[in-house]
């Protein structure tokens, strides 16, 4: 209960441009807090590029995911809840995005903004208990649930690429299902453009499991997919990300 009051204080803190401090002091002191709730909640955490104007900080000459892509290739064994290691990460790049690891602690569900509204709207209507919700401006949704990627019989586990790798975005545009193997980039990050990763439930609220919203979101995403037909018959999902 602590954690989460500490949560809601934050998101009902003053914004740049809305009054009240917005030194940058205060906003890395936000930053670290919010990402430190994350990890609170038993979020893997790892560093991720970050935005360098259009580019990326990782310096690869047409990125094809400037900063939306972990630092380190050994991001799935650095990946840490560990309060006193995210907070050394905030301290040594401080301006990296970061990453949570699904698969370890929980799964992500992640379907385009329209879809994701509209199932929300019925999961919300219907008393379904929403877990952690994040939007990835300008056109994608994210529902954090608990994990079904490490059960007891290893032959049970699916590998998220059997859905769609972390680079590979425009070939599954429809619904993403990040388990075992794959990452999201977690609020507070910032993409190129000046968009950005907010949170629209935060991470004190329980992990729903999948199944439970499935349906939902599944649904949702085939009206979205005819209406795009409907409007683009020959590209019936948007392009790019």
């Amino acid at each position: 209960m602590e954690r989460k009051g500490r949560f809601s204080q934050w998101l009902r803190r003053p914004r740049s441009g809305a009054g009240g401090d917005t030194g940058t002091g205060a906003a890395s002191a936000a930053r670290e807090e919010l990402l430190l709730a994350a990890a609170a909640a038993g979020f893997p955490l790892a560093p991720a590029a970050h935005p360098d104007g259009y580019g990326c900080s990782c310096e690869r000459i047409g990125c094809p995911t400037p900063g939306r892509h972990p630092v380190s290739f050994a991001w799935q064994t650095l990946a840490s809840a560990e309060a006193e290691k995210v907070a050394a990460w905030l301290r040594g790049q401080p301006e990296a995005n970061f990453v949570t690891a699904t698969g370890i602690a929980h799964d992500v569900l992640d379907v385009p903004a329209e879809a994701g509204r509209a199932a929300l709207d019925r999961l919300t209507a219907a008393g379904v208990e929403v877990g952690p919700v994040a939007t990835v401006a300008p056109d994608r949704m994210l529902f954090f649930t608990a994990t079904r990627g490490t059960p007891d019989d290893e032959d049970e586990w699916w590998p998220c690429e059997l859905d769609c790798h972390p680079e590979t975005m425009d070939e599954h545009p429809g619904l993403r299902w990040h388990c075992r193997g794959s990452y999201v980039l977690l609020p507070p990050s910032v993409l190129p453009g000046d968009q950005k990763v907010t949170w629209l439930h935060g991470p004190e609220r329980a992990l729903p499991d999948p199944l439970t919203l499935l349906e939902a979101l599944t649904d949702a995403c085939a009206q979205y997919a005819g209406e795009q037909q409907d409007h683009e018959p020959a590209h019936p999902w948007p392009i790019g990300l």
